[in-house]
């Protein structure tokens, strides 16, 4: 192929791609989805032609062209894709979430359910027998649990393990209980009755030792919303398990494709609520305020929970429908 049939055979993909460069650089058009792929086919076709040009005809005028045309279209693209992807994550957290959250909340109000049946069975079990509280805790929970020293240097715990251990058991009861959806939700169900046990069980403890108020002042100003996360996530399992147990007219391994990806939205959309608690817990839980701004905290934390979904859907125009 001679110079005057390169540029005969290529040369409206050029203007086409020039055409996309100023329209978009003047502020005219913005990429969408649908542009986004034409624009990068076009930069593709550009950038191999680019290179055929550079290797056959390295001191024509058409490659210093398509050198500076490819690198204008290179910066456009990935600016605008970097844009895209905050945008997407934008509409992911502020409607997205938001709004499946509120179709999918009867499995959100049954994974709460289970997680109360456990705290519910643990506290009554404690509460008959305290000795009852190390076959109910974890080893690495129960060693740490030392109710005299509440209030004592703003410690809940005799040591910062406490803390530690139900915070990373609640990230970990989050995944696994999301993943638990595969076993037809029988593991979901498992850890989130099995994580109420952990609490009620601590309560419990907490009640006999006089220091029920304590306890939760040093809890619900994070647990409000990590507790909420988990919820989310357990019902994320329970919707994939639910409908991998009755698939209805479909088979099962298109329920399986298909809930599976609304279910790892639900559960994508609980990190920023473990950063959030996470940051609490480290700021506000152990900090030498006043107990009843601890309490004050968490009222604000659910005050903003319910503001967060509610308009959120709001955004979307939506009308909550039955989930499932």
């Amino acid at each position: 192929m001679d110079l005057k049939e390169f540029i005969k055979q290529y040369r409206g993909d050029w203007e086409l791609l020039e055409q996309s460069v100023m329209e978009i650089s003047r502020g005219r058009n913005r990429l969408t989805p649908e542009r986004v792929d034409r624009f990068q086919l076009l930069y593709r076709k550009a950038v191999n032609q680019l290179s055929f040009s550079q290797t056959r005809f390295p001191q024509e005028d058409v490659t210093n062209y398509l050198n500076d045309l490819v690198s204008k279209a290179h910066a456009l693209l990935y600016r605008d894709q970097a844009a895209t992807s905050i945008f997407q994550l934008k509409q992911f957290l502020g409607i997205t979430f938001p709004r499946l959250l509120i179709e999918q909340r009867r499995f959100v109000l049954v994974a709460f359910l289970l997680f109360l049946t456990g705290a519910i069975g643990s506290f009554l079990a404690v509460m008959s027998d305290p000795l009852h509280i190390y076959s109910v805790l974890p080893a690495a929970i129960a060693s740490h649990v030392d109710p005299a020293r509440v209030g004592q240097g703003n410690e809940l715990i005799d040591s910062a393990g406490m803390s530690a251990q139900i915070m990373t058991n609640n990230i970990q009861v989050a995944i696994l209980a999301f993943a638990g959806g595969i076993t037809f939700g029988a593991l979901t169900i498992y850890l989130l009755i099995n994580n109420g046990i952990i609490i009620g069980a601590l309560a419990a403890l907490f009640w006999q030792s006089h220091k029920f108020y304590e306890f939760w002042a040093y809890i619900v100003p994070h647990g409000m919303i990590e507790l909420t996360a988990i919820f989310i996530a357990g019902g994320a399992g329970l919707l994939m398990g639910f409908r991998l147990l009755a698939p209805g007219p479909y088979s099962r391994a298109y329920q399986l494709r298909i809930q599976a990806k609304r279910s790892v939205q639900l559960l994508l959309g609980t990190v920023p609520l473990f950063i959030v608690a996470g940051t609490i817990e480290g700021y506000i839980t152990p900090a030498p305020i006043p107990l009843e701004a601890k309490y004050a905290v968490s009222l604000l934390t659910v005050i903003a929970l319910v503001l967060y979904v509610w308009m959120g859907g709001k955004k979307t125009g939506h009308t909550p429908t039955q989930g499932g």
